[in-house]
């Protein structure tokens, strides 16, 4: 399977996005590591879940797939897009992300959660699997949907928005 930026290729603006969609991915997965490091029953799920809940929108904009920029294009593109959105097989690009939205996301990586649960309670090695499991969940979480963007972005031969002064940082 193709990387974002394996998918990107050719296109210097898209791959630009790509880079920076994963620099925030980077930190925010760190936030979400030691959040899952600390040994407090669902703190990690919750931290998880907010955490995603304000990337996958940011991503989202950075490619111009929020519904917003989305209800700002004219008819028969926005209906490329959605077409491309059913292709791809995407539950958010170009809708609202909800706490619901997220969950069903996470079952996506449910195993790898559960264990994280159960890690946690080992002092230092378990603590440490567990951050170790939350940053690669949330990682590839990420870059699923980072991939995702990028497949809609080419398939439906959308123009990138300007990068967000937020996004570059």
């Amino acid at each position: 399977m193709p990387s974002a930026l394996q998918l990107a290729a050719g296109n210097p603006a898209l791959e630009e996005r790509v880079r920076a969609c994963r620099k925030l991915l980077s930190r925010r997965a760190l936030m979400g590591a030691a959040a899952s490091a600390v040994p407090v029953p669902g703190l990690d799920w919750v931290t998880d879940a907010a955490l995603l809940t304000r990337l996958l929108p940011e991503i989202n904009s950075a490619f111009g797939l929020t519904p917003d920029q989305l209800a700002r294009l004219p008819h028969h593109q926005r209906d490329r897009v959605q077409k491309a959105v059913s292709t791809v097989g995407s539950v958010v690009i170009g809708r609202m992300v909800t706490r619901d939205v997220v969950i069903r996301l996470g079952r996506t990586v449910g195993i790898r959660m559960t264990s994280k649960q159960a890690a946690k309670y080992v002092p230092l090695a378990g603590q440490a699997v567990a951050a170790l499991m939350g940053y690669a969940a949330l990682r590839y979480l990420g870059e699923e949907h980072i991939k995702d963007c990028v497949r809609v972005v080419r398939e439906a031969r959308l123009a990138l928005p300007a990068p967000e002064p937020k996004l570059l940082r």
